[in-house]
């Protein structure tokens, strides 16, 4: 189901068709989430992508909290509150961000927060998914 007050639909895989979608499961308990959201709104600025959030084991209230202090860089968000979907995913944890080809596959999984270090070879593997058509 989407979060109730982002005033963003939920996560449609079916909207993945076609498109180059990053998917960030994240929580605002998380503070590596909370660390990593900055390079988010960077990849949210880039329109050629859409940026996709499962909101994991939250209370709503401190989700929205989150996203209003720190910006909503999701164009659709889901909430998993049980830990169920993550479970689909293949999340060990939180965050995780993947990379979702214009096929619907993954094309890239991060275990962990985007960092500084890590950023430019997940750009890398934005526009290797890019370019598959």
């Amino acid at each position: 189901p989407p979060l109730e007050g982002a005033n963003r639909p939920a996560l449609d895989p079916t909207a993945f068709r076609g498109n180059v979608t990053v998917v960030n499961v994240w929580a605002s308990w998380c503070a590596p989430c909370r660390a990593e959201h900055p390079f988010l709104e960077r990849l949210a600025s880039d329109k050629r992508i859409r940026i996709a959030g499962i909101n994991y084991k939250d209370q709503p209230a401190n989700a929205l909290r989150f996203l209003m202090q720190l910006g909503n860089p999701f164009a659709m968000i889901g909430v998993d509150t049980a830990g169920r979907p993550a479970i689909d995913w293949g999340v060990y944890g939180v965050p995780e961000t993947f990379l979702v080809g214009r096929g619907g596959l993954i094309r890239y999984k991060q275990v962990g927060p985007i960092t500084a270090e890590n950023y430019p070879r997940f750009v890398s593997e934005i526009e290797k998914a890019l370019s598959e058509r």
